[in-house]
């Protein structure tokens, strides 16, 4: 092993140019912090700027370390020191494996301070974090926890209606005490509270999103349509399912057979990310709640919380990370329903599902980050910006298709002109959700704007009036249908 090659590959290290013995704060708090995180190394005898210095007396360094560690770190982490020789110089290298019995204190200062891996730094544990720790150095899970709230008084509908539906069994009331939901004493665990029907855990939530354009503020009309949603997680999975569904569309091109349906984004990948948001976010951060953002050409998907062992998704080999469950309890009730497998990566599985699709193209992989605090998975649009096949395709739906294929351009144009109008903004908003859903070839009725926009009959019928009256839309041949027009200057 080279230090340099090291140094250079590995994000999991911290380095010292010299062992200060009066300060040993300056480094045990990085031994604290791998043994809580996902292990790491400290190398001792390199500079800040990456220089290989070496220590003088090497192995006095290592026995002085090893003496700190006993006397100042509660419990004492499993470590490995190595004296390393390289280029004539000697450096100790101190592997700090990830520990079980966490949180893994540094004892100074008149107290006990637990610290974790921020990016490149070790920083003090804070309240939440101090709670993960103690639940895993307790070999407990959020999920697991039981709760004030008496089983009797909740009902489980919508569980018990789903899970008949994809297992075609019945779920019996034994069935909430093997499965995890509810504990001996008859009170519901924290999983049983998330999947009931008013789930009492009101971070609970579900926030839906489909932005005009392709960031967050594309101009006046920046949210063409929203949804926020509480309660149970089955709630929350056929609300965000549906919510998708209906803000993205379905080509379609003949073949000798039938026909290949092309989605803009792969059904099944979409239902995982959904269903792994809702699972694996971390329920301890209070305020907060899972995302669906939709934009022209992607999808991103949020959820607090990062990766169970802290690590960054982004570094890691997608196709071969190994299952870690933050929620067992609430995994195991979705893998019964076939939602998730027990086992197996459900990264491979969305790209996967990204690679069989027809108009799948490389720059198109989806893509995984995350932090300390946050996982975020982007869809991409597979047919975002691609031309419409002639070939196959019937007439009235290759006309269909163009429109939407430069419909992004058009919007811009009608954007601005409905500038020009002394419309409230909420009445902007709806006239661009019909707009973004025909463009200016497809004919409408009432029923259609009531759909695209949420509106009842009469204020749908209202909007109407109101773009007759600018001469936003022109009827049709046949009765009661409209096209938009984009008025002349």
């Amino acid at each position: 092993m080279k230090l340099s090659d090291f140094i250079g590959e590995t994000t999991e290290y911290d380095k010292k140019e010299m062992l200060e013995e009066r300060k040993p704060k300056s480094w045990l708090k990085s031994v604290s912090a791998f043994a809580n995180g996902i292990g790491g190394a400290l190398i001792f005898g390199v500079s800040d700027d990456e220089t290989l210095v070496g220590l003088d007396d090497a192995k006095d360094a290592s026995e002085k370390i090893s003496e700190a560690i006993k006397t100042k770190m509660d419990p004492i982490p499993d470590i490995v020191l190595k004296i390393h020789k390289e280029d004539g110089k000697e450096f100790v290298v101190l592997d700090v494996k990830s520990g079980m019995e966490t949180p893994y204190y540094y004892i100074g200062d008149g107290g006990h301070i637990a610290f974790v891996r921020v990016g490149n730094e070790s920083i003090p544990a804070d309240a939440i974090a101090l709670k993960r720790l103690v639940m895993k150095g307790s070999n407990i899970t959020f999920d697991s926890i039981s709760t004030r709230y008496n089983f009797n008084g909740f009902a489980f509908t919508k569980l018990r209606s789903v899970y008949r539906q994809r297992t075609k069994k019945e779920l019996s009331e034994s069935d909430f005490a093997s499965f995890g939901l509810v504990d001996e004493d008859g009170m519901l665990t924290n999983a049983g509270a998330l999947l009931a029907d008013e789930s009492p855990i009101r971070h609970s939530r579900l926030f839906c999103t489909r932005w005009y354009g392709l960031d967050k503020a594309s101009g006046i009309m920046e949210a063409l349509d929203d949804r926020e949603v509480s309660g149970s997680l089955i709630t929350l999975l056929q609300a965000g399912e549906e919510f998708v569904n209906n803000n993205t569309k379905k080509r379609w091109k003949k073949t000798g057979n039938g026909r290949i349906e092309m989605p803009e984004y792969p059904e099944r990948a979409v239902l995982e990310c959904i269903v792994n948001a809702l699972i694996h976010r971390d329920y301890l951060i209070l305020g907060s709640e899972v995302h669906i953002d939709i934009f022209d050409d992607r999808i991103e998907i949020t959820s607090p919380g990062g990766m169970p062992d802290g690590s960054a998704v982004q570094n890691l080999d997608t196709d071969n990370v190994i299952s870690k469950r933050r929620n067992p309890v609430i995994a195991d009730v979705f893998s019964r329903m076939n939602y998730m497998e027990r086992r197996g990566s459900g990264f491979k599985k969305i790209k996967d599902d990204y690679h069989f699709a027809v108009n799948y193209r490389p720059e198109l992989e989806p893509k995984f980050y995350s932090d300390i605090s946050t996982f975020k998975v982007t869809l991409y649009n597979l047919n975002y910006n691609v031309p419409v096949e002639k070939v196959g395709v019937s007439d009235e739906k290759q006309a269909f298709d163009e429109e939407k294929t430069d419909l992004q351009d058009k919007k811009q144009v009608f954007e601005e002109l409905l500038l020009a109008f002394d419309f409230t903004t909420p009445t902007k908003s709806n006239i661009l959700k019909v707009f973004t859903q025909v463009g200016t070839e497809t004919a409408f009725a009432r029923a259609d704007v009531m759909e695209f926009t949420g509106l009842t009959a009469t204020p749908a019928t209202e909007l109407m009036r109101k773009m007759r009256a600018n001469n936003l839309i022109k009827a049709t041949a046949k009765r009661g249908k409209y096209k938009f027009v984009i008025p002349k200057e």
